[in-house]
């Protein structure tokens, strides 16, 4: 039996791109050869990297003064990269503290400069997004988490500001409509919402670059792997082509508007069991709960055995909540089908 994956990632994806993914490790478009061994710079993987960053635009709805780029190293490289490219020497930057990752970036950034930590919800044990900063036009960029997987919390809106955002997306990214024009930077881990582990994808728009004064290390350096097209050195070719292939299925099933109405759905759904099931709450405040990770608890420790035993019987797998919050955390990100929150939700009923 196919398990229903709640795991926050490496996550769920669409049927169809295992299929086809596994297909072209046996033998990629009819060349006689696995995706996994064909050469990086052979014409049909660079189709695969243009068709997969020239889609990114297209279901961003941006246009050429962006550029797309498929790195490697996670968000946590970019934690040191965006300061790297966009701090200037003796500058400061504006983060929010919004949780576990952002923290994370945090300490990456004030290596670069000084760091001014705008709103914290750290004390309240991140149970909600801060809202009540402002974004001065001192800073050289400002610094959000859009979506906090271990709490659970999601920014609903963004501040407007004259400097640079700097978005790390990496969890809710495609998941919902969002003006992605208003970003200067934005950064995903493929692995929770968009592909495999092992690619990175950042969008970047090109006027914001060049301005620090710093002398920036080559594999660091924005500008060069734009110069070079994402094959500044060898790419994750298979995490790029299983990308395209996750890129290629949200845009076949309605794009980015269609994703976020399923994805209401399914969360609607899981909201409202955890509201009027009184053996369950959840961990985030009501206006800022996530639409891609719900954490939440048992309101009766007594009766943990008991529901662990129903969900894994039920061919539920990866709802423990993180190890730093405990409780569980069911990730419902674009690829997960609002049949397996059912069963969950039945499971839930049943305690």
């Amino acid at each position: 039996m196919k398990k229903h994956n709640f795991s926050a990632g490496p996550s769920i994806l669409p049927q169809e791109v295992f299929e086809k993914a596994s297909q072209a490790v046996l033998d990629f478009n009819g060349m006689g050869l696995s995706i996994l061994e064909i050469s990086h710079r052979s014409k049909e993987f660079v189709a695969v990297m243009e068709e997969a960053r020239a889609l990114v635009k297209k279901l961003m709805k941006l246009g050429d003064d962006y550029e797309v780029l498929f790195l490697q190293g996670g968000a946590s490289l970019q934690f040191v990269m965006a300061p790297n490219n966009l701090m200037k020497e003796g500058g400061k930057a504006a983060y929010l503290d919004s949780g576990s990752w952002a923290a994370a970036a945090i300490k990456e950034g004030k290596k670069f400069g000084t760091v001014d930590v705008v709103g914290s919800s750290k004390e309240e044990k991140y149970s909600f997004i801060p809202k009540d900063y402002t974004v001065g036009a001192e800073y050289d960029f400002f610094h959000c988490t859009s979506n906090n997987t271990i709490y659970g919390t999601q920014m609903k809106e963004f501040p407007k500001t004259e400097v640079p955002i700097v978005c790390d997306m990496s969890s809710d990214i495609f998941s919902r409509v969002i003006d992605f024009s208003q970003f200067g930077i934005i950064y995903a881990g493929a692995q929770k919402n968009m592909g495999p582990s092992g690619a990175t994808l950042v969008v970047i728009k090109k006027d914001i670059l060049g301005k620090t004064g710093r002398n920036i290390p080559s594999y660091l350096d924005y500008s060069l792997h734009i110069a070079k097209e994402s094959m500044f050195n060898t790419p994750p070719v298979f995490a790029v082509y299983c990308s395209l292939l996750t890129l290629q299925w949200i845009e076949n099933n309605g794009g980015i508007e269609a994703a976020e109405e399923r994805n209401n759905a399914k969360a609607k759904l899981l909201y409202d069991e955890i509201d009027h099931n009184p053996n369950f709450e959840c961990f985030s405040v009501p206006e800022d709960r996530s639409t891609m990770n719900v954490s939440f608890y048992l309101t009766d420790e007594s009766k943990k055995e008991q529901f662990d035993a129903a969900w894994k019987a039920a061919g539920i797998s990866g709802l423990n909540g993180h190890r730093s919050l405990g409780g569980y955390r069911a990730s419902i990100y674009n690829a997960m089908p609002i049949e397996s929150v059912q069963i969950l939700v039945d499971v839930m009923k049943s305690i």
